[in-house]
């Protein structure tokens, strides 16, 4: 008979493995077969999934083998560079100057501006050369700023990989990296006195017969360009119709424009004359309009050297005011019982105040300007080669081997505007350029006192001198005027205009050049300048205060 009772120690005896099974080899475990429904589900499944692969696989390898076997012998995979778009340039209001747009560089539709942006070109064989990773395609700066700043404006290139058939058809492509644009590009130019200012200068070139011109406006105690006009100018939409222009459109007059300065090199010689004793500032010298020396080759004969016009009785003050050539060969080349400064300390000073260095300024293609000196007559073509007293006289009026760059009187100017300091000009706002600091000015040792004698002969040019074009109300101006012969029968000239504003507090500093207009022509350097302050004087009044 079968014992159905359940005893006790079979109940408790369950935590215990009594007949000692192997439990990691599953003994004592009781297995459940799986349903048929579950097992033919399973199967359906796999088999489904495996008929999808064959299937795929007889397609691309049957099917389509022949045509994907070509493809791939054809096929290519490369690397491509993605360019970024290049950085807006904009001016310091944030006036967008320059920014890509699709494919090609658009440019501000306001004049006077070629010269300082440049433009975009396709590398030269030089320019592959030279850069190294340039690609045949890549548009990179040719001139201006798009050529200093090559580096930062044209951001990081990213990487795609592209694959192509044998008739270079992109077939498939992905990118690797992506290209990141660089940031903005602030300059420190305001676009409307920029253009202006060209707008001026265009209209009396043309109008007078000057052959070019050059305009500069600098902060006086930084160096920020406000404004660097050349003209005239090239389209940089249009370049190919001015190849070969006779009128050096390519030339940018302000930096690279070579011409003798004529008087307004005469602050710098009175400021060497009180520095060196010379003269004293109230000492007057009598100019009956000329002045004569005995003739070297012909000692029976005299040398005269001709003031513009019989100024008077001048002290230093007046000197600079009416511009008097007498009272400057004297003090520069002594005359009779006035000691001469001397041509080698007027080179010294010459070189004190910039003139024969170039100034620095951010751009390509600025030119070294030259001072007369004994040496460099010795090395010149001329038959005489011994330095005499009349070039002396010649070099205090700024005549003679005298040759400057508009953007180094700019720098002259700026010293006298502030007591001394030389201040290197730039055109890039230091933030948009993080490697770019601001430059300690070098200082001329000269007594502050001495400058201020200087500065009260340059408002005196305005208010009763050369300069009473810039005689306007709005703001105070001291300037110098000069003008420069450029050919033997003196019927061309160079007309020049330099001075800062507000007289009792110099904030900023102007030059302007034209360039061989008639000798006879009353319209030049100071009416462009005077035109600007009037119309700044509505437009842009804060640059006046």
């Amino acid at each position: 008979m079968k014992d159905t009772e359940i005893y006790p120690d079979e109940i408790l005896i369950d935590s215990e493995n009594i007949p000692k099974f192997d439990i990691q080899q599953f003994e004592g475990r009781l297995e459940k077969p799986i349903t048929k429904k579950t097992f033919w589900f399973l199967s359906f499944f796999l088999g489904l999934l495996l008929f999808f692969l064959f299937t795929k696989i007889f397609y691309l390898q049957i099917v389509q083998g022949k045509a994907l076997a070509e493809r791939g012998e054809k096929n290519s995979l490369r690397q491509e560079i993605v360019l970024p778009p290049r950085a807006i340039i904009s001016d310091r209001r944030g006036i967008k100057l320059a920014w890509d747009e699709g494919e090609s560089r658009n440019y501000i539709d306001l004049s006077g501006f070629s010269h300082i942006l440049g433009y975009t070109g396709l590398p030269s064989k030089e320019d592959l050369e030279t850069e190294g990773a340039l690609l045949m395609n890549e548009k990179i700066g040719k001139d201006g700023i798009e050529k200093k700043y090559e580096n930062v404006l044209r951001g990081t290139p990213g990487v795609k990989l592209v694959e192509v058939d044998s008739q270079h058809n992109i077939t498939s492509e992905s990118v690797q990296s992506l290209p990141q644009s660089a940031e903005n590009f602030n300059l420190t130019i305001d676009s409307r006195i920029q253009s202006h200012f060209f707008q001026i200068m265009a209209s009396v070139a043309k109008g007078y017969n000057f052959q070019g011109g050059a305009g500069i406006i600098l902060d006086a105690n930084t160096g920020e360009v406000l404004s660097l006009v050349s003209w005239p100018e090239y389209d940089p939409k249009n370049l190919e119709s001015f190849l070969g222009d006779k009128s050096k459109s390519f030339l940018n007059r302000a930096i690279a424009g070579l011409y003798a300065p004529g008087s307004i090199i005469k602050p710098l010689i009175a400021l060497g004359a009180l520095n060196e004793g010379t003269i004293s500032p109230e000492k007057q010298i009598f100019s009956s309009g000329s002045i004569s020396i005995p003739n070297p080759f012909f000692p029976d004969k005299q040398s005269v050297f001709h003031d513009w016009r019989p100024n008077g009785w001048c002290d230093m003050r007046r000197a600079l005011a009416v511009s008097s050539d007498v009272y400057f060969y004297e003090v520069g080349g002594g005359f009779e019982g006035q000691r001469g400064l001397g041509i080698g300390k007027i080179e010294e000073y010459a070189e004190k105040f910039g003139l024969t260095s170039k100034t620095g300024i951010d751009l390509y293609g600025e030119e070294q300007g030259t001072v007369p000196s004994p040496e460099l007559k010795a090395k010149s073509n001329t038959s005489d080669k011994i330095w005499r007293v009349g070039d002396t006289y010649n070099a205090s009026i700024g005549q003679g081997y005298f040759h400057i760059t508009p953007i180094e009187m700019a720098v002259y100017v700026t010293a006298i505007a502030n007591n001394g300091k030389i201040i290197k000009p730039y055109l890039v706002a230091r933030s948009s350029a993080s490697n770019l600091e601001a430059e300690l000015p070098s200082e001329i040792a000269i007594p502050e006192e001495y400058f201020q004698i200087v500065k009260e002969g340059m408002r005196m040019a305005v208010t009763e001198g050369t300069a009473t074009a810039l005689n306007v109300a709005r703001v105070n101006i001291a300037a110098k005027t000069g003008t420069a012969q450029i050919d033997p029968v003196k019927k061309t000239v160079n007309s020049w205009v330099i001075g800062f504003f507000p007289y009792e507090n110099p904030k900023y500093v102007f030059t302007v050049v034209m360039e061989k207009g008639p000798a006879s022509s009353a319209t030049g350097a100071s009416y462009i300048m005077s035109q600007l302050i009037e119309w700044m004087s509505i437009y842009t009044p804060e640059y006046l205060k």
